[in-house]
C-alpha cells in the first residue's frame, strides 16, 4: 500500500472516532453534570511498517481533554435534585467500585435509599444515604447535610481531585480514577437542593466541530479515491502504451 493511501485511511479512521465523540457530546447535551470533550490528532511514526509501506506516518487521535468548567444551575424544585457549586463530585457506590459524578438527579428505592438513575447508592461518610419514604420533606444544607423533616439523614460525601486529568469518563456523567489516586474532601463546595447542574456542552459549538470533521472526512475520501483509482488507472494506461 502506498504511504499516501495509508495516511488517508488512518485519517478517515481518526475522524470516525472524532465523530463518535462529538455525537456523544450532542446526545448528552441535556444530561445533568455532563462534561464536553475536546480532541486533537497527531502524527504517529510506524517504523515496523517500513517494508510494507513507502512511508509509514499514521494520523492518530490525540489525547482527549475533558472540559470541567461548570454548567449552568437549573432550578427544578425537586427534593432529590442536588447540585454542587464550586469544585467537587458526589460519590456513588457501583459494582465496579466508587464512581464520581456531578449529576445530582437522584431517586429513592423501596427502602428509602437515595440512588442514581441506574440504581447505584449515593454515599455519605457513613455509607449509603437513606431518607426513608414518606417521612417528610427533604432538604439539604450548604455542607451537604440532608434532613428529612426535622431529622438529619446524613451528609453527602463530596470529594475533589488535585489533577482532573486522572478522571476517566463513563456513562451518565460518571467518572472513575486509577486505584492509585485518592480523592480528598471538598469542604468549600456548596450543595444546593432543588437544582441541577446542566451539561456544559454547547450544541452550537459541537455542531460547528461536527461540520468541520465531516468536511475533513469527505476530503480524505476524495483524496483516497484519486490515489486508488485515477492515479493507478492512469499509471496502468501509460505503462500499457510502452
Amino acid at each position: 500500500m502506498a504511504g499516501g493511501s495509508y495516511a488517508a485511511l488512518s485519517g478517515l479512521r481518526t475522524r470516525l472516532e472524532q465523530l463518535d465523540r462529538l455525537a456523544s457530546d450532542i446526545a448528552n447535551a441535556k444530561t445533568a453534570g455532563y462534561k464536553a470533550e475536546r480532541v486533537t490528532t497527531h502524527a504517529a511514526q510506524r517504523p515496523s511498517f517500513g517494508k510494507a509501506l513507502q512511508a509509514a506516518v499514521d494520523v492518530a487521535p490525540g489525547p482527549g481533554h475533558l472540559d470541567f468548567r461548570p454548567g449552568a444551575m437549573e432550578k427544578t424544585n425537586r427534593d432529590l435534585d442536588f447540585a454542587i457549586e464550586g469544585r467537587g463530585f458526589f460519590v456513588v457506590d457501583t459494582t465496579q467500585g466508587p464512581r464520581y459524578t456531578r449529576n445530582g438527579n437522584f431517586s429513592l428505592t423501596a427502602d428509602g435509599t437515595v440512588v442514581t438513575a441506574d440504581g447505584f447508592p449515593v454515599q455519605t461518610a457513613a455509607g449509603p444515604l437513606k431518607v426513608g419514604r414518606n417521612a417528610g420533606p427533604i432538604s439539604v444544607a450548604d455542607d451537604g447535610t440532608v434532613s428529612v423533616g426535622s431529622q438529619t439523614a446524613g451528609t453527602l460525601r463530596v470529594v475533589d481531585f488535585g489533577d482532573y486529568s486522572e478522571l476517566q469518563r463513563e456513562d451518565l456523567g460518571r467518572f472513575r480514577v486509577p486505584t492509585t489516586v485518592t480523592p480528598t474532601e471538598a469542604p468549600t463546595a456548596t450543595v444546593r437542593s432543588g437544582m441541577l447542574e446542566a451539561s456544559n456542552v454547547s450544541v452550537v459549538d459541537r455542531m460547528v466541530a461536527l461540520t468541520e470533521v465531516s468536511r475533513g472526512f469527505e476530503a480524505l475520501q476524495r483524496g483516497l479515491n484519486i490515489l486508488s483509482t485515477e492515479l493507478d488507472g492512469r499509471a496502468i494506461t501509460e505503462l500499457g502504451r510502452r
